[in-house]
């Protein structure tokens, strides 16, 4: 290799090099559709309102901002605010807030006085790909261990496409 060509080919790398130092500067984050997390919390409630449960069902993204609500029509007012903070718990964790609770009872107490965030059972990560997309919480039906297996069931319903999802 000459070195005009050993030059030209510096040259040509470092030009490249701006482009790969922006690239780092810049960063994709998957969202879970709104179309989806409204399907998500009528399949949950669907499937509590089938045990004869009222419940509310609260979707989160990844930042904790709510996605998808529904309250069923006799679901306290209460639920709303206790299902968004056990989904709250999960972002927090990053597993389901039940799983949190058993696995950090030392600092439970202290964890319930966060704001926007209740560590009780109810609460299940949203992912797709091995990447959280969010989570949902659910409160009303009579246990934390109904509640989940509400979210369980909805997130069942919609699981294919959160497995082909792009």
């Amino acid at each position: 290799m000459s070195f005009r060509n050993f030059l030209l080919a510096g040259i040509c790398s470092l030009m490249l090099l701006p482009g790969m130092v922006a690239a780092a500067d810049v960063i994709t984050v998957k969202r879970l559709h709104p179309d989806l997390a409204w399907q998500l919390v009528k399949h949950t409630v669907d499937a509590c309102r089938a045990e004869g449960y009222q419940v509310t069902a609260v979707v989160v993204d990844r930042d904790g901002a709510e996605t998808a609500v529904l309250r069923d029509v006799h679901a306290s007012r209460f639920t709303l605010q206790i299902a968004r903070d056990k989904a709250n718990a999960v972002l927090l964790s990053g597993i389901p807030s039940g799983e949190f609770r058993d696995n950090r009872r030392d600092i439970q107490q202290e964890m319930n006085h966060v704001t926007g965030v209740l560590v009780l059972q109810g609460g299940l990560p949203i992912e797709s790909g091995g990447y959280q997309l969010g989570a949902i919480g659910v409160s009303g039906a009579p246990g934390g261990e109904r509640d989940e297996l509400c979210a369980a069931k909805g997130l069942e319903k919609i699981q294919e496409r959160l497995d082909f999802a792009e």
